[in-house]
């Protein structure tokens, strides 16, 4: 098993502020099983507060990362740290600062959902005189206040998540790992969760969340890592991510008149890769990273352009992710 490598950060500037340690930590990680490797030497950090979604087809690593900061998957080679404690050396402190939801939640038979809250409260070693009122203050931000007396075995997959998310809040962790919450969930249960999700955040809570589903980890991800193959393959916020790809987004254009020369004169701008002149408009395809969008406004009017209608086509995570990826597993 290799040895974690020591602490280089560099000492601060006389009068700079000290750079906060990241929640969590990750450096050249790599997880093997046999002679298969799931995890091929990743490096990332999430600062306090931040939302990073881990974005990748099943096998691309993902579940992985996450069992080795949750510790559960001791046999890796890397630094991996929460909150500056290493994972390896001190598990049981990393314990104590992480909360960590699985993708399949393991039912308790013959427990209603007050008594599995308190085992759990009573197995964080959280005092009895305050495990009621947690207990309560969990439920209510979970919104299963009218569920606590009900067997924890009758409820649907998408209130388990919500229990599952209440258990690892009992004892305010500093660092979330969920690993697919929404797997499985009907439309309605993704979108509870997503919005427990979107509350968290603004608790400042800091949380790893890996998904498939794109465009809602999009919604509220600070930042984003695309897995592919055991290696991330991206990662930044969305714009970022976006500006790497060099992305080139389509404007529709519907003009009242097309001056003379207007479109030849559009497709020799630098910041324009095409104009395609449809029935009712023109599409064109614009390069970000050499002009912003609302330029390209400015550039029809200066040649004469009278404009009806200028929609920019939204750019999401699926062309992100399928430009980036090609679909295969480590």
């Amino acid at each position: 098993m290799a040895s974690e490598t020591p602490m280089t950060d560099p000492k601060p500037i006389a009068g700079t502020p000290e750079k906060p340690l990241p929640v969590a930590y990750v450096k050249d990680l790599r997880v093997k099983y046999g002679k298969f490797e799931a995890v091929r030497g990743i490096s990332f950090e999430i600062p306090k507060g931040e939302v990073f979604g881990f974005i990748g087809p099943n096998g691309a690593g993902k579940s992985s990362t996450i069992r080795v900061l949750a510790t559960l998957q001791m046999q890796f080679e890397g630094t991996v740290r929460v909150n500056g404690i290493s994972v390896r050396k001190d598990p049981d402190r990393v314990r104590e600062m992480i909360g960590y939801v699985p993708d399949f939640f393991g039912v308790y038979d013959d427990l209603s959902a007050r008594e599995y809250l308190h085992f759990f409260a009573a197995a964080y070693r959280i005092p009895r005189a305050r495990r009621s009122g947690l207990v309560d203050e969990v439920l209510q931000l979970t919104d299963l206040t009218h569920k606590i007396d009900s067997p924890v075995d009758a409820l649907s997959r998408g209130m388990k998540q919500r229990l599952s998310l209440a258990r690892v809040l009992l004892h305010d962790p500093d660092l979330l790992l969920l690993d697919e919450p929404a797997s499985g969930l009907d439309p309605r249960a993704r979108i509870e969760l997503r919005e427990l999700l979107k509350a968290l955040q603004q608790m400042g809570k800091t949380i790893l969340i890996s998904s498939h589903i794109l465009h809602e980890l999009a919604q509220f991800c600070t930042r984003i890592g695309i897995m592919e193959a055991g290696q991330l393959v991206a990662e930044g916020d969305l714009q970022q991510i976006y500006q790497r790809l060099a992305l080139q987004r389509v404007v529709h254009v519907q003009l009242v008149t097309v001056p003379p020369g207007l479109v030849d004169a559009l497709r020799q701008a630098s910041c324009v890769a095409s104009v395609d002149e449809q029935t009712d408009r023109l599409a064109i395809q614009v390069r970000e990273n050499e002009t912003a969008i609302e330029d390209l406004h400015e550039v029809i009017v200066h040649l004469g352009g009278r404009i009806r209608m200028f929609q920019p086509e939204a750019m999401d995570m699926e062309t992100a992710f399928m430009k980036l990826t090609e679909g295969v597993t480590a």
